[in-house]
C-alpha cells in the first residue's frame, strides 16, 4: 500500500443550477456538532440546492435541541433524523435512505468545512464523472501537542493509491453521485462500532466498477483532541485499519498462508527500521506504525475480534 494520491486540477465553473446535494453529519454526544453546522451554514452554495441532515446516534436525542437552535438562522433545508443505537453504520444508512438529492455529502462532527468544500467537490464530480469524490482532510494540533505529532503531522487524512487508482475511501470528506449502485449499498453493521465501514464500503463499491476521483482544494479541517494525541491511540487505530485490510483479503479469496507471510514479512521490515531510524522521532513512529498495520492484516486474516472505537 503506498501513500501517493491521485490529484485532479480544481474547475473554477460554478456547478449546474439543478444540482442538489444532501450533506450528511452523523453525530454521537457532541457539542462541536454546533461549530461544524456552522461552517457548513458558511459554504459557498452557488447554483446548488443544499439541504442538512443529522443523524444523531446516541440513545437520547442529546443532539435535537442543538439541532434546533441552529435551525431559525441556518440559510439550508435542515432535517435532524434520530437513528439511537450507538452504531456509526446505522447513522449513515439512515442518511442514505432518506437521501433526495443528485449528491450525497459526509462529513464528521467534529471537523469544520472550508467555504469552498463542496464547490471543490461537484467540479471535479462534474469533470471526471467519478461516483465519489474525496477531499483531504487537515488536522489541527493545539500548541500542547507534541511535536513529533505536529511535525510528522500523524492525523491528517489523504486518500490512498494502489494500482494506479484509489481503491476505497473515507467518510470524514466524500461527496457521493446518487446513482442507483450507490442508493442500494449500505454500510456493514457489524463494523458499526469498530470502525472500517467505510473502507469496506467503498471497497465494495470500486470491485462494483465505482470510480473513486480526488479533490485536492475540498479541504475540511479537524482539530486534535487530546485523547488522541498518545502514541496508544494511534497504534491501535492503525492496528485496526490492518485488521480491516486483512479481513478484505479474505473475503476476496486471497490465499491465507502466502497473504500471511507477506503482511508478516512487511511487519518485520517496518519494525526493523524502527529500530534503525531510534535516532529520529518522527521517523520511528512513523515505521513503527507501519509495522503495527501489517500486524493488523496478519490479525484480520485470521478473524481476530475488532476492539470497539465508536459508541461507548
Amino acid at each position: 500500500m503506498t501513500e501517493a494520491v491521485a490529484q485532479v486540477p480544481p474547475v473554477d465553473s460554478p456547478p449546474a443550477a439543478s444540482t442538489s446535494v444532501d450533506i450528511c453529519v452523523c453525530t454521537f454526544r457532541r457539542p462541536h456538532l454546533a461549530l461544524t453546522l456552522g461552517s457548513i451554514a458558511a459554504i459557498d452554495a452557488t447554483g446548488a440546492q443544499i439541504r442538512v441532515l443529522v443523524a444523531d446516534n446516541d440513545a437520547v436525542a442529546t443532539a435535537a435541541s442543538l439541532v434546533e437552535a441552529q435551525r431559525a438562522d441556518f440559510p439550508f433545508s435542515l432535517l435532524y433524523l434520530h437513528v439511537p443505537s450507538a452504531n456509526i453504520s446505522l447513522a449513515r444508512n439512515a442518511c442514505l435512505e432518506h437521501a433526495d438529492a443528485d449528491f450525497v455529502a459526509f462529513v464528521d462532527d467534529d471537523e469544520l468545512v472550508s467555504p469552498s468544500w463542496l464547490k471543490a467537490l461537484l467540479n471535479t464530480a462534474r469533470q471526471t464523472q467519478a461516483d465519489v469524490v474525496l477531499g483531504p482532510v487537515r488536522a489541527f494540533y493545539e500548541p500542547s501537542v507534541p511535536a513529533w505529532q505536529r511535525v510528522g503531522d500523524f492525523h491528517s487524512t489523504l486518500p490512498v493509491q494502489t494500482g494506479g487508482g484509489i481503491r476505497t475511501g473515507y467518510t470524514c470528506n466524500v461527496l457521493l453521485r446518487c446513482t442507483a449502485e450507490v442508493k442500494s449499498m449500505r454500510f456493514d453493521l457489524g463494523l458499526g462500532q469498530t470502525g472500517g465501514e467505510d473502507t469496506e464500503f467503498f471497497y465494495r463499491l470500486t470491485d462494483a466498477g465505482g470510480h473513486i476521483a480526488f479533490a485536492p482544494e475540498a479541504w475540511v479541517y479537524e482539530p486534535v483532541p487530546a485523547s488522541r494525541t498518545g502514541l496508544g491511540w494511534l497504534v491501535r487505530r492503525r492496528f485496526r485499519s490492518g485488521q480491516t485490510y486483512g479481513a478484505r483479503l479474505l473475503a476476496t479469496g486471497e490465499n491465507r498462508p502466502r497473504a500471511v507471510a507477506l503482511a508478516s514479512a512487511k511487519a518485520a521490515l517496518c519494525l526493523g527500521l524502527t529500530l534503525a531510524t531510534a535516532w529520529s522521532p518522527i521517523a520511528w513512529r512513523k515505521n513503527l506504525l507501519r509495522g503495527v498495520l501489517h500486524l493488523g492484516v496478519v490479525g484480520g486474516l485470521f478473524g481476530t475480534r475488532q476492539a470497539r472505537h465508536y459508541g461507548a
